[in-house]
């Protein structure tokens, strides 16, 4: 085992909540379990590995439930992922050094954190109509989100989310939809590529503790409505959490300065 029980149980409870916040809001939790595993784990290969297979878990749900009450059309989501699942496994083939892929990774949760608190902003407080973009638009922002995905360990949808809610593709209950197969496509991408690189490092007792917590907060966040914290208010408490992880594992972690 590599984390003392006490801390695992520790990890647990926090998997748990993230699952359970997240997929209340439409996401997965990839970057905040990052952040949370950097604080109990060194080994990056280990980290990105049980982060990508916890945020399978988790959109797994969300995605059948989008599809099944009629949010999600896979004609409208192909543009997005069949450029980004190719790249994702690209990205997860990588064998980084380990102090590229922390200030990677590091930076990572920075820009997630921005990403997210923006998406609180609610600058198109207007009901304006939805634009149109030329499907180059969507190719090259899968590619980009994709790429960055199967590097660090995360499905994307932080990223996306909050720049298609910005360039008012579709209704944001779509826009969710979207975050949430495209989270779980390049998961699965992702995964195929660490395999085939020799780079998946899953210790079970670890990974089945966690997968069990996320599961259940998975299951429990998507059939809830949270009353007592919105939306934006769980979105802006993430972000400044994983904001601050994301500063120490760059500078720590990455950089080495302390």
């Amino acid at each position: 085992m590599l984390i003392p029980i006490e801390q695992l149980i520790l990890l647990c409870i926090g998997f748990f909540l993230i699952a359970t916040l997240y997929s209340s809001v439409g996401f997965g939790g990839g970057s905040s379990y990052l952040a949370l595993l950097t604080l109990f784990l060194s080994s990056f290969f280990v980290i990105r590995s049980i982060a990508l297979v916890c945020n399978l878990v988790v959109v797994s749900g969300s995605t059948y439930l989008y599809f099944k009450n009629g949010h999600a059309k896979l004609k409208d989501f192909l543009p997005f992922v069949l450029i980004s699942i190719p790249l994702a496994y690209i990205g997860a083939t990588f064998r980084l050094k380990e102090t590229v892929f922390f200030i990677i990774l590091g930076c990572s949760l920075i820009l997630s954190a921005l990403f997210l608190a923006v998406q609180t902003l609610n600058l198109n407080k207007s009901k304006k109509e939805i634009q149109k973009y030329p499907k180059a638009i969507s190719y090259v922002l899968g590619a980009g989100i994709g790429f960055l995905s199967g590097l660090v360990g995360i499905g994307g949808g932080i990223f996306l989310a909050p720049i298609l809610n910005h360039l008012r593709w579709n209704k944001a209950i779509k826009i969710a939809a979207l975050a949430s197969f495209f989270i779980l496509v390049n998961s699965v991408s992702g995964l195929f590529g660490l395999i085939t690189s020799g780079s998946l490092s899953l210790p079970w007792r670890e990974t089945i503790c966690l997968v069990i917590a996320v599961l259940l907060g998975g299951q429990l966040g998507i059939r809830i409505s949270l009353k007592k914290l919105s939306a934006n208010g769980i979105k802006r408490v993430t972000a400044l959490l994983v904001f601050v992880v994301g500063i120490r594992v760059l500078l720590v972690n990455g950089l080495g300065l302390f």
